[in-house]
């Protein structure tokens, strides 16, 4: 037998209401269940005493005394010669049991104690000296309280109206796990999952947003695996074709066939470069300032470097290989492109750390800037025409840095080129 149950929904209900039971039940023990029984007992000793009083009156003789008491203070009070009772009396009953304790101790006769729950009215028989039986009939709530029961049954109500307000926010909150489990499963059969968006909770749509994120970058991955086919096939067969054509008409020289294997070699190195992707690597405490300072002087140096870093640069656990690899493709592609400058600034934020490398050379088009970070996309026309290259750099530095949480932005930089600004979490 399971007694934990599979369900979400029902789970939180119960660890939301189990607790609250407990409490309530806790609280109604220690508060009103001696509140209770200090209650009752107040009322069965003073209904004993009155009883006990007119008894004395009567066994005086004083028959007039008796009755004036019992008519002011609410007690009908009758003598009889046989009464018609039930075989059994409820001296032992929950409501009567104290007024019956309390009589045995003033009297040295035996009372009796009928109870009739319909109309809520209590009965005492008491034997009189003449050998009558006196009867003191009045109301139930003399001796026994019901508050105890009405705020039992008010325990129970504000557990049922609890219920009834949380269970529609369970319920959407178990509506969002939902759907997110239902467009996971979608993804992880390569199908998409139209209309869905994050909501929920802060942490349930982040949830959400990350695996959003998750699905974008395996299909930019599953893109950019054809991309690099049909890379390969292209950039390749042209050389190709050029060198077998070249050698059966034997117009190709030793430098031409020497170019086209240089340009051929940069290309299947790019392609392993980006196929291979980051090794395993230690996380370590980073400072960037000296990795951008010596990446920039290799990189260009015959640039103008600007560097504007804080006086006491943030520390960060991070890959420091793959961030080099990463900001050594962005600032050589600084470096190809400006006309004589690059500035790296370094902002510093309780969170993230921003990196930006601007250039002064031709920039990017707004309109091309998100084709600019796809693979094997080469964008000489715009930026000049005698770079090369295999349109890999931006894309391998955009993996590096959303592999340690990172975003990469394209921008115009006030240089008039390239703004490529980098966050990293902290």
């Amino acid at each position: 037998m399971r007694l934990i149950p599979r369900s979400f929904l029902t789970r939180t209900i119960l660890m939301i209401l189990i607790p609250l039971v407990i409490a309530q039940v806790i609280v109604a023990n220690a508060f009103f269940g001696n509140h209770w029984s200090r209650v009752h007992d107040t009322l069965a000793r003073t209904l004993a005493g009155e009883i006990t009083t007119m008894m004395n009156f009567l066994d005086e003789g004083d028959t007039v005394a008796a009755e004036k008491m019992a008519r002011s203070i609410g007690i009908n009070a009758t003598i009889n010669e046989t009464l018609k009772r039930p075989k059994h009396n409820d001296n032992h009953a929950h409501e009567t049991g104290r007024l019956a304790s309390e009589l045995s101790k003033r009297l040295k006769r035996p009372a009796n104690i009928y109870m009739d729950k319909g109309k809520r009215l209590v009965f005492v028989d008491i034997p009189t000296q003449d050998n009558k039986i006196a009867t003191f009939g009045t109301s139930l709530y003399r001796i026994y309280s019901t508050s105890t029961e009405v705020f039992i049954i008010w325990l129970i109500g504000s557990i049922l109206i609890v219920s009834i307000l949380i269970s529609p926010f369970i319920i959407m909150h178990t509506r969002s796990i939902r759907r997110i489990a239902n467009a996971a499963s979608r993804f992880g059969r390569g199908l998409d999952a139209p209309g869905f968006v994050p909501t929920g909770s802060k942490e349930i749509r982040n949830a959400a947003k990350s695996m959003i994120t998750m699905k974008e970058r395996l299909d930019r991955y599953n893109r950019t695996r054809t991309d690099m086919l049909n890379a390969v096939s292209h950039d390749l067969k042209a050389p190709l074709t050029r060198m077998r054509l070249g050698l059966e008409t034997d117009s190709a020289t030793k430098d031409d066939l020497i170019h086209d294997i240089d340009r051929m070699t940069e290309m299947v190195n790019g392609y392993l470069a980006f196929a291979r992707g980051e090794a395993p690597e230690i996380e370590q405490a980073t400072e960037l300032p000296p990795m951008l300072t010596r990446i920039a002087r290799d990189a260009a140096p015959t640039k103008e470097i600007i560097t504007n870093f804080p006086d006491t640069p943030v520390q960060f656990y991070a890959r420091p290989m793959a961030l080099a690899r990463a900001f050594s493709n962005i600032i050589e592609n600084a470096a190809r492109y400006a006309k004589s400058q690059i500035r790296i600034t370094e902002h510093d934020h309780d969170e993230t750390v921003e990196i930006i490398i601007e250039d002064d050379g031709p920039g990017i088009p707004d309109n091309r800037k998100k084709e600019a970070l796809r693979p094997f996309v080469r964008l000489d026309d715009a930026r000049g025409t005698d770079t090369g290259g295999t349109g890999l750099g931006l894309s391998i530095a955009q993996t590096a840095i959303e592999n340690h949480g990172g975003q990469l932005f394209l921008e115009n930089s006030e240089l008039g080129g390239l703004r490529v600004r980098i966050v990293l979490p902290i």
